[in-house]
């Protein structure tokens, strides 16, 4: 492994992990809250639709095709979280942990994660163009790979780790009671967020 593509994969890694930039791990949490440890297949593949979108929107603003605003970014983040709790507070949402992995439910759940993993990955590639190593601007294609893989080892421990605790969880309360703690949390942080980042 070069020391450039270990490099990149570090930063991911650390990027995605790192608890004083919380909002991607809270937006993980949100994202899982509705489901238990035996629905993992679902959570995977909601985690992929994630991936597709922030990976995208990553490559774009990286190699300068597509651009938004810093601080306009930062107050979307929230914003995803937010909307993503207050989802799965519908009965609907409900319902998805319980349907088929094609359900009207599951598919529209899909199709915001990957919405909202685009807004998600415009918050990465500001981080991303601020580590571009000097004079490796011509390895920039590997660099966001390394950095993308980075990040979903990152995700996905985290995500272990949510399903983990929502086992545990299930041995004391309902799957609906902690659902509506995990989710009233991550949406009153996510609020508050929101009203930090406000752009002005």
């Amino acid at each position: 492994m070069s020391g450039v593509f270990s490099t990149y994969l570090q930063l991911g890694f650390e990027h995605i992990a790192d608890l004083n930039g919380y909002d991607h791990i809270l937006f993980l949490v949100a994202l899982c809250a509705v489901y238990q440890g035996h629905d993992w297949k679902k959570v995977a593949v909601l985690v992929t639709a994630f991936t597709v979108g922030h990976s995208l929107t990553l490559a774009l603003a990286a190699l300068d095709i597509f651009e938004v605003s810093s601080p306009l970014v930062e107050f979307l983040i929230p914003v995803t979280i937010f909307a993503t709790s207050l989802g799965n507070t519908h009965p609907s949402a409900l319902d998805s942990s319980a349907a088929g992995g094609f359900s009207k439910a599951m598919v529209f759940r899909y199709v915001s994660a990957l919405f909202f993993g685009l807004i998600h990955g415009l918050g990465f590639s500001n981080f991303f163009r601020q580590m571009t190593l000097p004079g490796q601007e011509n390895g920039l294609i590997a660099q966001l790979f390394a950095f993308n893989v980075g990040v979903e080892v990152g995700q996905l421990l985290i995500v272990g780790l949510i399903l983990s605790l929502t086992w545990l969880s299930s041995l004391r309360i309902s799957a609906r009671s902690w659902n509506i703690f995990i989710s009233g949390a991550a949406a009153g942080i996510s609020l508050l967020l929101m009203l930090e980042r406000f752009p002005t």
